[in-house]
């Protein structure tokens, strides 16, 4: 398989599906290379397919550290709203060129991953809105 140039073959998916901007691109190859390093290191070094469920987890570990509170407005500005949306990106990359899929793999192992608001909200909300506080005794 050829080497596809990333600038060159991202300009060609931008210009077939607008949805995602070229930054979106750039944290998504940024957060698979983190999620595999992450199985990797996980798999004694040894490097393998990546699935849907397993990047998804892998964004949520990236974006929080790389955005922090910030990862949700981060995706909003990018029109990322759900898992369904890094998974149109994926496919995208997988028509340029960039990734490789399997027969098994499809746009549907990305649904379901995780609320945005409790994966990108949750982790920075002080305990007091996280559980209910105690219950007021009225007289």
């Amino acid at each position: 398989m050829p080497k596809v140039d990333f600038d060159q073959a991202i300009e060609q998916v931008l210009a077939c599906d607008p949805r995602y901007p070229r930054e979106a691109y750039l944290f998504l190859r940024d957060a698979l290379d983190h999620t595999q390093e992450q199985i990797a290191r996980h798999d004694q070094g040894r490097e393998r397919h990546v699935t849907g469920q397993e990047l998804l987890h892998g964004i949520r570990e990236f974006s929080l550290a790389q955005f922090g509170p910030m990862a949700l407005m981060v995706f909003d500005d990018w029109g990322i709203r759900a898992g369904e949306d890094f998974g149109s990106m994926v496919f995208n990359m997988v028509g340029a060129g960039l990734l490789g899929k399997t027969e098994q793999d499809c746009l549907d192992d990305f649904r379901g991953g995780y609320d945005f608001e409790e994966a990108f909200r949750k982790p920075f909300l002080p305990p007091s809105k996280l559980a209910p506080g105690p219950a007021t005794r009225v007289i």
